[in-house]
């Protein structure tokens, strides 16, 4: 029996409308009556327009791009329902900005990611509902209950079905720098596939330079696996690299978070890669001006999770 809400009600920011309106579809809700605005000078102004106290209410919003806009229209959303006397507040967050500060990298470096978690659980959220943070020990910055979803078996299902000809052997997932060997480890047992890295560096921000490929890629098709895709300046530094200096036969590419900044439609419609699968965590503006990009919905497995998250059941059994 759930104890912690009467009823459920899925409400949502600005920043990923459509997910949002998929969940509530799939779990058979109407998404709840909410807006937020912004004022002349910038300020948010949230509203709620229907009672929700008791209830066991979700709000979904990625801090994604403008991030700032979007963070402080999640913070000011879990206030208002904290105030309306809301049963349980979860923030189903798909995509988690500020997550790549997560360490001081040099000194006097901030640890964004651990001021973000604080504001998240002070403006009154009791639980995180989130995708593929950039660094799994996020969790730990949280004082309240994390339900941390992986992009893997979204991914992996669908290389699984495009790939389901290929012989084996010629078929090589890549990871794209040494801190996501894990990562790429998993999606390559999913799909029966060889591992090879990127050993890469990065003089500067958004800035990647490839020193070798360890592994056999020649004349393989190659699947490069990441969290997410920025600039896309290591993605298609990678597989530029793996033709040229590695010999692939062919490139595709899969990451859970699209965010897309700067040059990175160019640089991937320019690039050797064949396709690059997304999950619409993030929305992709302007993605129609790559034919490459596909995106993949995410919208069942959180509404999966917010129906196990509701009725007091385990969530683990959607990381398998």
């Amino acid at each position: 029996m759930n104890i912690h809400g009467k009823d459920i009600k899925i409400f949502t920011c600005n920043s990923n409308k459509p997910v949002a309106e998929e969940i509530a579809k799939v779990l058979g809700l109407p998404l709840g009556d909410m807006q937020v605005k912004t004022f002349s000078d910038g300020e948010i102004a949230v509203s709620i327009n229907e009672s929700v106290r008791g209830s066991d209410v979700f709000i979904v919003q990625s801090t994604c791009q403008p991030v700032n806009n979007n963070l402080m229209e999640l913070l000011i959303s879990i206030d208002a329902f904290k105030r309306a006397s809301a049963g349980r507040i979860t923030a189903v967050i798909p995509y988690f900005g500020y997550a790549r500060q997560d360490r001081k990298a040099k000194a006097r470096d901030p640890i964004s990611a651990k001021l973000v978690a604080d504001l998240i659980t002070a403006a009154g959220a009791d639980r995180v509902l989130t995708m593929d943070l950039h660094a799994n020990q996020i969790q730990g910055f949280f004082d309240i209950p994390v339900d941390h979803l992986m992009g893997v078996p979204l991914l992996a299902k669908y290389y699984i079905d495009k790939f389901k000809n290929f012989e084996r052997d010629d078929l090589v997932v890549v990871s794209p720098d040494l801190g996501s060997v894990a990562r790429s480890r998993k999606f390559a047992e999913r799909i029966d596939a060889s591992l090879a890295i990127i050993d890469k560096r990065r003089p500067n921000p958004n800035v990647s330079e490839v020193m070798n490929i360890i592994g056999d890629v020649k004349d393989k098709t190659c699947v490069i696996v990441d969290d997410m895709i920025d600039t896309a300046g290591t993605l298609t530094n990678a597989a530029n690299a793996l033709v040229t200096k590695g010999g692939a036969k062919c490139v595709y590419a899969g990451a859970t978070h699209g965010v897309l900044s700067g040059p990175a439609l160019d640089r991937i419609e320019e690039s050797v890669l064949k396709e690059v699968i997304l999950l619409d965590t993030i929305p992709v503006i302007g993605n129609t001006a790559s034919g490459k990009i596909k995106q993949l919905n995410v919208a069942p497995v959180f509404a999966e999770a917010i129906s196990r998250i509701y009725t007091d059941r385990p969530v683990s059994p959607l990381l398998v």
